[in-house]
């Protein structure tokens, strides 16, 4: 379970760029997710996302394994 937190979230990080249109997707706005401002630069920490999006791996994969 680990390593499909780290890759979602590596991969997540990779995807950075497209972050505006994976919002409407719901990725960077939930409550674990974390932004903020340094002087005109907006950083998003997708934690929240990344346990979403891992989990929903996780059991797509179990199912995929049956």
């Amino acid at each position: 379970m680990i390593r499909w937190v780290a890759a979602i979230f590596l991969g997540l990080a990779v995807f950075y760029p497209l972050l505006p249109e994976l919002g409407r997707l719901g990725v960077g706005r939930l409550p674990g997710d974390v932004r903020f401002r340094l002087r005109s630069v907006t950083l998003c920490l997708p934690f929240g996302s990344t346990l979403l999006w891992s989990a929903l791996a996780f059991l797509i994969a179990e199912l995929v394994h049956l």
